[in-house]
């Protein structure tokens, strides 16, 4: 039975942060950690103590997982960035909230001695003999410590106690994983080995000036060397103390949204009778009830929008996502009376919509949009159309010829504003080749439905494709993965007034001069413009001719591309600047392929199945951030390392996320590798000569990023709609009571559809049965995952 373990986050803002510039704010950012690993870094928010941020990842981990942290920092152009506060939430603490946790938490001060990380492998033995009592530990090798010296590495020696007694290793120079290979030995007194102490293996950073840096301890049981007179294995580092204090508010709070879902998945063949219910619910599709119409009324509004995910991605993978969006689009429409309020609610099927665009469409919205909004993002001008709104004093750029009134604000706003609106309408017109075949089906359907019921022909269709797909991302660019960065006060308010005026073309122009804003008006003939040549553009959308009722969705050939920094492991040594050169990458579910440019024509590439190990660089290799290498095997067994520099961490954890995925089901994984490079005759990591040496690290391919991109998980998708259905059981238990107030037979029963209520239940019935024999047969075998101490 395999194991997923999903992370949910949302940073949604702070509130009353300290400042730490001069000019009274901070330019607050932050950085989230799992166990120590960076796995993401917000936007940095200028010039604010409130900041809202909004971001939100799904993160999918090992099931060993310790902690997830969140570091604010506030961003200095020149010198380091300083530490604002952190929060560091347990795995326990998380998983104890069925619904995850929602509030605001205050920030607590770093305190460098509880900032460790990485583990220590070692063997103690208790030696007892007529002559002496001694306490043998054997200090092995270290990995992963704290980085503690300017240089990115740590000078570490170890050190044991027990009582009165202790012994340290020697001091290993400029490395985070140290192999000392040395045995320590304690001489005990008789009377020492009733104690009930512990005994700490301590490993510290040496420093020539002042005093030595901690970078973590192990405390084990005396009584269990009792039991057990010869102990090894990997421990997990400490901190000294947990010290951590709630300074009352003073360094602010952030609002968090996080979510621990574990969940044991069975072989697929279990979930064969919840899929096939699920399947007949579209194919023979019933008017009273089906499984879809069930799962919706036990699904909660907090869990719609993931049900609605999952459920795309389980009709994606079966080929019947547009007979799935048409069944439940069709239910929206019959039970909807008046077309203006069509999809407007947060219905399953609204839902479903939302996230099929951007199960399919996402590629397709980053080829319409991106141009545009880089060129918004880099010109930054002043843009207000609101007289309320109007700050003469921000207007210096428009003119140099002295005092700029209101009016010429204005004609320079509507003039600025014509001209992106006109190139976001040309660019979206002009993509109906580019839209994802199986999109336009989708719509296809929506639109007859829509028609036949009451008679108007665009409505829906324009709705959901600009009010629900593009409008939100022109508005928050950074959430749709358009840019790196939120936008500055100053372009937010060009995007925001762009979202309106799209929204006012998705309505196709009819609430034009009813709403309060009569300050728009001066971009109301241009939208009643583009109405016309949207409705062409929707009508060679519609055009697309019928496709079979199962139409396997094909995700785009390329998974994800762009501009990356590549350097090679073998040839000459280069100096660290002239090593990396600029090359154009592809990765598909094939091969990971890059050029010196997007049109050359000579490409090189590497086979998916060739990759054993994607994994971070330590800084120390090259003295450059944000570095990833990939680990290939040939046909004759001999590994080749790329090394990939990418421009900022975000985008290090995508390119590390997707080569991950693409090659999760490769057979000749590696289990460790070198977090280093090997330069100058020795590893860089654990300073070993041999470039053959086994790694020093484990490797982390477990770890990936969640979105849109993600690869069909059936068994994973299916157990989630299990585990929403098993919390709405006693809703389905009253739908099958009510069934025998009303005592119909059983053909009549079978008829009306509504048995499935009763099908259901026994699905969910079987499900759970079968989880509890394999978690029994879990225990009864021994084969639970043991985390380490």
């Amino acid at each position: 039975m395999a194991r997923n373990t999903s992370l949910y986050f949302r940073i949604v803002e702070g509130r009353n942060l300290p400042a730490k510039d001069v000019s009274g704010t901070s330019d607050p950012y932050c950085i989230v950690k799992v166990d120590n690993e960076v796995v993401a870094r917000t936007a940095t928010v200028w010039k604010n103590l409130n900041p809202f941020w909004g971001e939100e990842y799904t993160l999918h981990l090992p099931m060993g997982f310790h902690s997830l942290s969140f570091h604010v920092m506030d961003e200095d152009t020149i010198g380091h960035d300083d530490v604002i506060g952190k929060i560091t939430l347990s795995k326990d603490a998380i998983g104890s909230q069925a619904k995850g946790l929602d509030s605001w938490v205050n920030l607590t001060r770093v305190d460098p001695d509880d900032e460790v990380q990485g583990e220590i492998h070692l063997r103690l033995e208790l030696l007892k003999d007529a002559e002496k009592i001694s306490l043998r530990c054997k200090v092995i090798e270290a990995r992963d410590l704290a980085p503690r010296d300017i240089s990115g590495t740590s000078d570490p020696f170890g050190r044991v106690i027990f009582n009165n007694h202790s012994a340290e290793t020697s001091i290993i120079k400029k490395t985070r994983f140290p192999h000392w290979g040395e045995t320590l030995e304690l001489e005990l007194d008789p009377a020492e080995l009733s104690e009930e102490g512990n005994v700490t293996v301590e490993v510290w950073d040496w420093d020539m000036v002042g005093k030595n840096d901690f970078l973590g301890k192990v405390e084990i049981p005396f009584a269990c060397l009792h039991k057990t007179p010869l102990l090894e294995g990997w421990f997990r580092l400490l901190p000294l103390g947990n010290n951590e204090v709630d300074a009352g508010g003073k360094l602010g709070a952030l609002r968090l949204k996080v979510r621990l879902v574990e969940d044991r998945i069975l072989p697929s063949v279990y979930y064969q009778p919840l899929i096939h219910l699920l399947v007949e619910s579209v194919i023979s599709p019933t008017e009273d009830s089906s499984a879809l119409t069930m799962l919706e009324e036990v699904t909660t509004v907090e869990s719609r929008q993931d049900v609605a995910m999952t459920l795309v991605k389980i009709y994606l993978g079966q080929g019947l996502v547009v007979p799935f969006l048409d069944y439940l689009n069709t239910r929206e429409v019959n039970h909807t009376t008046d077309p203006n309020t069509l999809f407007r609610s947060n219905s399953l099927s609204s839902k479903a919509m939302e996230q099929f665009m951007k199960a399919v469409g996402m590629l397709y919205l980053h080829e319409v949009l991106k141009p545009i909004i880089n060129r918004i993002f880099d010109e930054k001008k002043y843009i207000e159309l609101d007289p309320c709104k109007i700050d003469l004093n921000r207007t210096r750029r428009i003119s140099f010829k002295g005092a700029v009134s209101e009016q010429e604000v204005r004609d320079s706003s509507v003039e600025m504003l014509q001209s992106y609106l006109t190139s976001i309408i040309e660019s979206i017109v002009g993509s109906v080749d580019q839209c994802p075949p199986v999109m336009r089906v989708a719509f296809k359907q929506l639109h007859k439905r829509v028609e036949e019921q009451f008679d108007v022909k665009y409505l829906a269709i324009s709705g959901f494709f600009f009010l629900r797909f593009f409008a939100p991302a022109i508005l928050t660019p950074k959430l749709f993965q358009l840019r790196d960065q939120h936008a500055d006060t100053r372009t937010s308010r060009t995007l925001l007034l762009l979202a309106k005026a799209l929204q006012s073309v998705g309505n196709l122009g009819l609430q034009l001069g009813h709403g309060k804003e009569q300050w728009m008006a001066p971009l109301h003939p241009i939208i009643l413009r583009s109405v016309a040549s949207v409705k062409d553009f929707l009508d060679n959308r519609l055009s697309l001719s019928e496709v079979p009722q199962r139409a396997v969705f094909m995700p785009s050939v390329t998974v994800k591309e762009g501009f990356l920094h590549k350097h090679k492991a073998e040839g000459p040594q280069l100096l660290s600047r002239f090593a990396f050169k600029k090359r154009y990458f592809w990765l598909t579910s094939e091969t990971l392929s890059y050029a010196k440019t997007p049109d050359w024509q000579v490409r090189s590439s590497i086979p998916i199945q060739c990759v054993c190990a994607v994994e971070r660089v330590d800084e120390n290799a090259f003295q450059q951030q944000n570095v990833m290498q990939v680990i290939t095997q040939d046909n004759d067994g001999q590994l080749h390392t790329m090394y990939i520099q990418c421009k900022n961490v975000n985008e290090l954890n995508q390119w590390l996320s997707a080569i991950r995925k693409a090659s999760i089901c490769n057979e000749r994984m590696l289990p460790s590798f070198h977090p280093g490079a090997h330069r100058s005759g020795k590893w860089t990591c654990c300073l070993q000569a041999d470039r053959a040496v086994t790694g020093c690290s484990r490797t982390h391919s477990a770890v990936t990023l969640g979105d849109w991109s993600d690869p069909l998980d059936p068994d994973v998708e299916t157990q989630t709609i299990y585990k929403q259905l098993l919390q709405g059981r006693d809703k389905l238990r009253s739908v099958r009571e009510k069934q025998s107030v009303n005592s119909l037979s059983l053909d009549a029963l079978m008829k009306s559809g509504q048995s499935v209520a009763a099908r259901l239940l026994s699905v969910i019935e079987d499900l759970e049965q079968t989880h509890a024999t394999f978690q029994r047969r879990e225990k009864e075998d021994g084969t639970s995952v043991i985390l380490n101490p």
